[in-house]
């Protein structure tokens, strides 16, 4: 996974975690995190700056340095403990840089403006088709369509055929299979981009009634406490540890 998003959805997640614990008794169930990091060689190099804005009940408790000593105390520190790139001392942290942000949610700002659909996927690392995964059923190509792709890039990698991958499928209504298959390894490539699509088109099943069958889609939450795509839809759909997500299995590298 991209390490922005990586690291931003861990951010998010310690923060809802101290509000649930009662850790910051003040926090309201609304926060946004950004991570910028600083590449070198199409590697991770360093954290350039991260963003954390936490709601709170009332604008004069805790004061804005105490809210933002508590972040860096609670949130920022644990998430980054056992990170191998930690911020620097040149690495810009914000928190809550606009001033207090009192409660969030409707009592902040009115109106609907539907899912931020990168944040599903690979937070704009990667192309996407622009439709939000979470809302649609299993028979969506838009939404399984990214999960096969997730699921062929990945084993792409495992197989050290490449050390980057993306997977595009373009599907046209009426065609059960994709009209077309893009493979980028970005340069990373032991064989070529060519090569890898040939053997993506024959080891790999990208038709609708394929994908649904491969990954067990329709039984999944029947297999899952708590509600499987409940879960799914917080905290992003891709590289999730704390799911068993049959596209996230690398099961197909003694194919290639």
């Amino acid at each position: 996974m991209p390490l922005p998003i990586w690291l931003a959805h861990k951010l998010a997640k310690q923060l809802s975690e101290v509000r649930r614990q009662n850790i910051l008794s003040y926090l309201t169930p609304d926060g946004k995190t950004q991570v910028g990091v600083e590449y070198r060689n199409r590697r991770p190099y360093r954290i350039h700056s991260l963003t954390v804005i936490a709601s709170q009940n009332k604008a004069s408790k805790p004061d804005l340095k105490q809210l933002q000593d508590d972040i860096r105390e609670t949130v920022i520190q644990p998430v980054f403990e056992n990170e191998e790139i930690k911020p620097d001392e040149n690495t810009r942290i914000f928190i809550n840089p606009d001033g207090p942000f009192i409660k969030g949610g409707p009592a902040a700002h009115s109106g609907l403006t539907g899912r931020k659909n990168a944040i599903d996927t690979y937070g704009e690392y990667a192309k996407h088709s622009g439709s939000a995964l979470s809302g649609k059923d299993p028979v969506r190509i838009d939404r399984v369509g990214a999960y096969a792709a997730r699921y062929a890039a990945k084993n792409v990698v495992a197989a050290n055929l490449a050390d980057e991958c993306e997977v595009q499928l373009s599907y046209s209504i009426g065609l059960a299979r994709p009209v077309s298959i893009q493979v980028e390894t970005f340069g990373t490539g032991k064989i070529s981009d060519e090569e890898i699509t040939t053997l993506l088109e024959k080891y790999f099943d990208f038709r609708l009634a394929g994908i649904i069958k491969q990954f067990n889609l329709r039984y999944l939450p029947s297999l899952s406490k708590g509600g499987f795509y409940r879960k799914l839809a917080a905290y992003g759909h891709m590289g999730k540890v704390d799911m068993e997500l049959p596209w996230e299995k690398t099961d197909k590298v003694g194919v290639f």
